[in-house]
């Protein structure tokens, strides 16, 4: 897991993804995810159509150079990217290039959040990829985004394509005048509802989130950083700090899933002939 913080130049911040990269694998990373939109800071805190500019296509010049990265690293890289699909029509993507330097596929947000300073809805459509997973060198895995980490459905239709790891991608943080009150309360439910996904399907949670304050002093976000990794017992096994810039590297023993899932057989024990109610909007 990368977690940065982001300047205004998306030129600096792609050369010091490429440096951090370098370091993990150097520490034997073979899967590297990078944070949501790590080419930028966190551009949806407001709605301005001149920020369009900031996207690119799939594959395009982000693709091709952190293929080159991975092909001489020969490591697997997740790299969240503003996509521009076509003119007007753009996506909140998560592109996984593979060891040889070549795009294994993609994972197009399917979660838009609209909130106060997370106006995503006005940049992204909403993806139409499903939830896939991607065979790699070193295991099956999923790359989810960011508001797609509060969703138990995402995760269980990750793991039930095969995932044994499911990334996310995230920029999440305090607002300042909330942290004081709720601050605290915000960090553990965000830790705690992607730790049940692991301990509910028995898979790996790897979480890269980004670090620092993005905004006017007036108005703005406090990412809280914190990024982690945790087993299928939902056990942290690395966890980043709050407010520093880190590389966390984690072995995840594919073997232990299995282990887990013998002792706790959530998959067996489904009901999948009564969950037909999860496909309407509301059952009140």
């Amino acid at each position: 897991m990368v977690q940065m913080a982001c300047s205004l130049d998306p030129n600096e911040n792609m050369a010091k993804a490429e440096w951090r990269i370098r370091e993990a694998a150097g520490r034997g990373a073979q899967v590297i995810c990078l944070q949501e939109l790590f080419r930028t800071q966190y551009f949806c805190q407001e709605e301005n159509a001149e920020l369009f500019a900031l996207a690119e296509t799939i594959p395009g010049p982000t693709t091709t150079r952190l293929g080159a990265l991975a092909s001489e690293l020969k490591v697997v890289i997740i790299a969240s990217l503003f996509e521009r699909r076509a003119p007007g029509l753009y996506h909140n993507t998560a592109v996984v290039i593979g060891a040889e330097g070549e795009i294994l596929g993609m994972y197009r947000k399917m979660h838009i959040p609209d909130d106060p300073l997370y106006y995503e809805k006005f940049y992204f459509t909403p993806g139409d990829l499903g939830f896939p997973s991607f065979d790699t060198p070193f295991g099956r895995i999923s790359a989810l985004v960011c508001w797609d980490q509060w969703y138990p459905e995402a995760a269980r239709a990750a793991a039930l394509r095969g995932a044994t790891v499911i990334f996310y991608p995230t920029a999440i943080g305090w607002h300042p005048s909330e942290k004081a009150t709720h601050g605290a309360a915000q960090l553990e439910a965000w830790r705690t509802i992607q730790r049940s996904h692991a301990v509910a399907n028995g898979v790996y949670v790897a979480v890269a989130n980004r670090t620092g304050y993005e905004g006017t002093p007036e108005r703005g976000i406090e990412f809280w950083g914190s990024s982690f990794i945790a087993g299928p017992f939902g056990q942290v096994i690395a966890e980043a700090p709050t407010d520093q810039e880190a590389v966390l590297v984690a072995e995840c023993d594919i073997h232990e899933i299995d282990r887990v899932r013998r002792n706790w057989p959530f998959f067996r024990d489904r009901r999948i002939d009564a969950y037909f109610p999860l496909m309407e909007r509301w059952l009140g």
